[in-house]
Parts: C-alpha cells; structure tokens; sequence
C-alpha cells in the first residue's frame, strides 16, 4: 500500500509517518519509481508506535524495544527477557517526572495561595 492508504488505516499524518521512517522506526519497501511501499504489518507497527509514544517513550527507546513487542490479545507484550529492564527504567524515568511535577505543582500553589 502507498503512505496516503497507511495514514487512512492509521490516522497518523504522512509527514509523522516519514519522521518515523527517519527514526528508524518504520521501513517501508522502496519500488524502483521511488515510492515508498507499506505492508500490514506497517500498519501493526504504527499502533504500537503511537501507544509507545502515548506511554511516555521518546522514539530512540521505542527504536530499541519495537522489536521485541509483539501483541498478547489487545496490549503489547514483551518478547524478549532483555527489553523488561529497559522498560522498568523507563517507567522509573517516569515516576521521578511525575514527583518533579507534584513538586513544581506545590511550589506554584503556595505561589497562588500567597494572592490577596
């Protein structure tokens, strides 16, 4: 399929899909006209893609652990026993964020609360 027939099945744009091809995310067949040339399991490949991002991991993460993701019913699964402590370090990554956060939020409401 063609980049206009993966973003109709993905709803993903085209130019966020050549950033994923940049990225080493994507790779699609190139034909001899140039154009680029998407299978199914392209599509698969987005999805999983969007709920990495929507997880919280930057592409180069998603670079690394894609491979060893493969899809236990609905959610992603691990593949390979490698990928968990990546995965458990991202999310402590995360955990740290969300506490820097809470504090910032604090910080700013005795900011706020300081009004007359």
């Amino acid at each position: 399929m063609r980049i206009g027939e993966l973003v109709r099945r993905t709803g993903v744009s085209e130019r966020l899909l050549r950033y994923y091809e940049e990225q080493g995310l994507l790779t699609p067949e190139r034909r001899p006209s140039g154009y680029r040339d998407y299978t199914d399991d392209h599509v698969d490949a987005v999805r999983r893609i969007r709920s990495l991002l929507a997880a919280g991991l930057s592409t180069s993460t998603i670079a690394t652990v894609l491979p060893c993701l493969g899809t236990g019913g609905e959610r992603l699964a691990p593949t390979c026993p490698d990928v968990l402590g990546q995965l458990r370090r991202e999310r402590d990554r995360i955990d740290r964020a969300m506490d820097d956060l809470r504090t910032s939020r604090e910080a700013l409401d005795v900011v706020i609360s300081a009004a007359p």
